[in-house]
C-alpha cells in the first residue's frame, strides 16, 4: 500500500500531511482522557511494523503487506490502531524505509482512513457497551474485506493524482493480491482473539489490551 517517492508532487504530498495530522488531532482528545490508551498505541505500533516486516513483496503499482489490520484493531481497539498505524509508519521509514518518509502522510491517510470508515460502518458494533456483535471469524472476514477494499482504493485515488498516468492493469493486479489476505488474515485474527480472551481477567497484559470490550463467539 506504500505509493513511492515521486508519484505525487509537492503540492499534493504536503496536503496528504496535513490531512494525516488534522484526522490524529481530532481524535488525540480521546487518548488524553484514558492514558491506558497510550501504551495499547504503542504495542499496537510496534505489533504493525513486526507485522509489515515479516511479509512484504511488490505487486503491480504498490506492495502487498500482512497489516495485520484486523488483529491489531480487535485486540487493541479503534484509537489505538488508528494512531498505531501511523507511528507504526513513522518507525519503519526512521529504521527500515528512510525514503518512504516522503510519503508518511500519503501512507498514513491510506492506513487510517478506510480504519475510520470500516470502525464507523462495520467495527463499532463490537465495541459497544449493550447489544454488542459477538466476534467471531465470519464477522471478521466481513471487517477485513471493507478496510482492504478502502485501502486499495486509496492507492488508486493516490496513484490517480500522480505526476504520471498509471496503467489500470498495474492497480488491478495490486487489489487481486489482496484477496488470499482477506480470507488468511481473519483466521490468524481469530485464533489471536480466541487466546487473549482466555488469559486470566485480571492480568496486567489483558487490561493493555481491547479484549474485555468484546463478546467472543
Amino acid at each position: 500500500m506504500h505509493i513511492e517517492p515521486g508519484v505525487l508532487n509537492a503540492t499534493k504530498v504536503l496536503s496528504a500531511n496535513v490531512g494525516a495530522v488534522t484526522t490524529l488531532a481530532a481524535y488525540a482528545p480521546g487518548l488524553v482522557r484514558r492514558p491506558i490508551e497510550i501504551g495499547k498505541v504503542l504495542l499496537a505500533a510496534a505489533f504493525f511494523s513486526v507485522f509489515m516486516e515479516i511479509f512484504h513483496l511488490p505487486v503491480g503499482a504498490s506492495e502487498l503487506h500482512f497489516v495485520g489490520a484486523s488483529a491489531v484493531y480487535f485486540t487493541f481497539g479503534f484509537l489505538p490502531t488508528l494512531f498505531g498505524f501511523a507511528i507504526g509508519l513513522l518507525l519503519q521509514g526512521l529504521i527500515f524505509e528512510p525514503q518512504d518518509l516522503v510519503h508518511l502522510g500519503v501512507n498514513s491517510l491510506s492506513l487510517i482512513v478506510p480504519l475510520i470508515a470500516t470502525h464507523e460502518l462495520i467495527g463499532k458494533r463490537f465495541f459497544q457497551a449493550d447489544d454488542k456483535t459477538p466476534v467471531k471469524w465470519s464477522t471478521i472476514v466481513r471487517f477485513d474485506a471493507a478496510y482492504y477494499s478502502g485501502v486499495v482504493g486509496m492507492v488508486g485515488f493516490w496513484l490517480a493524482l500522480g505526476n504520471e498516468p498509471t496503467p489500470f492493469y498495474n492497480w488491478l493486479i495490486f487489489a487481486v493480491s489482496y484477496l488470499p489476505l482477506v480470507f488468511c488474515e481473519p483466521l490468524f485474527t481469530w485464533g489471536v482473539v480466541r487466546l487473549l480472551n482466555r488469559v486470566d481477567a485480571k492480568s496486567f497484559v489483558r487490561r493493555l489490551t481491547a479484549i474485555d470490550q468484546l463478546k467472543i463467539a
